[in-house]
C-alpha cells in the first residue's frame, strides 16, 4: 500500500488519523514463515534478504508465529536520523561476506509499521488502528528492528516533532482504513518537510537538447570563514525563461577558475564570479555536505552583488 503526496489532514479532521514518521529508506515487505527465517522483498519485487544479514534475528524472535510485516530499512546517522546516503552503501550487496562486513560498518534498522498477516490469518481488511495494536502486541524490539509508535489525532504535533528532529516528513494514515496492496491510496498521505536556503552560484553546466547553450544546472555554494563551500548542483525547477535570464547574467561574470575553496569534479563546468544568490528548497544534507533533492525557487536580486 502506497501513500499519496498531499497536505496533512486539516486540524478539525485530526481525530480520524494516525501519524507516523516518514522514513528515508527502502520499503520492504517482510515475510516471516515461522521457522526462524526472514525474507525481505522490495517494492520492485526484488528479494533483498541477503543484503541485510543483521535482520535475521527478527525471524528468531517470531519463531513459531508466521507473519507478513511492512516496514522500511534505514541506516541512522550519529544523531539517530535516517541517512539515505549511508543506506546506499548497503543496497544491492548480495555477496554474503561483503554484506556481513558492511553490516558492521553501516548497520541497518528495520522500522516496522504494519502487519498484514499473522498466524495464518489475513489482517488486510482490519482497520489501521487495529493492525497497529496487533503490531504493538508482538513486542518486536531488537538490535536491528523496532516498531516505532504512531500518534493519533495530533497531526501538528507530529509535524513539529519530525521537523525539529530532522526527519523527512510525516505519513498520515486514516485510522479506519484497510490495507490495500499495490494501491496508492488517499487513506495514506505523505507530506515532506522542505527547507529553504540562500545559496551562491559559482558555476554552471550546459543543458542538453533544447537547452543547449543554456544552464542545465547551477553549481552552488555557501560562504563561511574559509571561503565558498561547494554544496552541489541544482537544475530542477528552472523554467526556460529563467535559464535564458541566467545565461545573460552568467555571461558577464565568467572567470577562468573555480571560486569554490575545495576541488569540484564536475565535467564541463563553466566558472563565474560568486555574486549571484539564489533561493532553493531541499530535503536535507548528504554525508558529503551536498544538498539533497534541491529545487530552484528564485533568484534573489536583493542579495546579489553585481559590483
Amino acid at each position: 500500500m502506497l501513500a499519496t503526496p498531499a497536505p496533512l489532514p486539516a486540524e478539525g479532521e485530526d481525530a480520524a488519523w494516525g501519524f507516523e514518521v516518514k522514513w528515508d529508506g527502502v520499503r520492504c515487505v517482510v515475510g516471516v514463515p515461522g521457522d526462524g527465517t526472514v525474507r525481505l522483498v522490495t517494492r520492485a519485487g526484488n528479494d533483498t534478504t541477503a543484503a541485510y544479514p543483521e535482520l535475521q534475528g527478527l525471524g528468531e524472535q517470531l519463531a513459531g508465529r508466521p507473519a507478513v510485516l511492512d516496514g522500511e530499512v534505514v541506516v541512522l546517522d550519529g544523531a539517530g536520523r535516517p541517512d539515505f546516503g549511508l543506506l546506499q552503501r548497503r543496497m544491492g550487496v548480495l555477496d554474503p561476506r561483503r554484506a556481513a562486513q558492511l553490516a558492521l560498518q553501516y548497520p541497518v534498522r528495520l522500522m516496522l509499521f504494519d502487519v498484514l498477516h499473522l498466524d495464518g490469518d489475513s489482517l488486510l481488511d482490519a482497520a489501521y488502528r487495529d493492525r497497529r495494536a496487533v503490531l504493538a502486541g508482538l513486542g518486536l524490539d531488537g538490535p536491528g528492528w523496532s516498531a516505532p509508535a504512531h500518534l493519533e489525532g495530533h497531526g501538528r504535533q507530529a509535524w513539529e516533532a519530525t521537523l525539529g528532529s530532522g526527519f523527512e516528513g510525516v505519513v498520515a494514515k486514516r485510522l479506519s482504513s484497510p490495507y490495500t496492496p499495490g494501491v496508492r491510496s488517499p487513506h495514506w498521505r505523505k507530506t515532506k518537510h522542505v527547507v529553504t536556503l540562500d545559496v551562491t552560484i559559482g558555476g554552471w553546466t550546459e543543458g542538453r537538447g533544447a537547452l543547449t547553450g543554456l544552464p542545465g544546472a547551477l553549481l552552488t555554494g555557501l560562504r563561511d570563514a574559509e571561503g565558498l563551500r561547494y554544496t552541489g548542483s541544482v537544475g530542477s525547477g528552472l523554467s526556460e525563461s529563467e535559464r535564458r535570464d541566467l545565461a545573460r547574467y552568467l555571461a558577464v561574470l565568467t572567470r577562468p577558475d573555480s571560486p569554490f575553496r575545495e576541488p569540484v569534479d564536475v565535467t564541463g563546468a563553466h566558472w563565474v564570479e560568486p555574486r549571484l544568490v539564489a533561493e532553493v528548497t531541499f530535503t536535507g544534507w548528504t554525508p558529503g555536505g551536498r544538498l539533497r533533492h534541491p529545487t530552484w525557487h528564485r533568484l534573489r536580486p536583493d542579495l546579489t552583488d553585481l559590483g
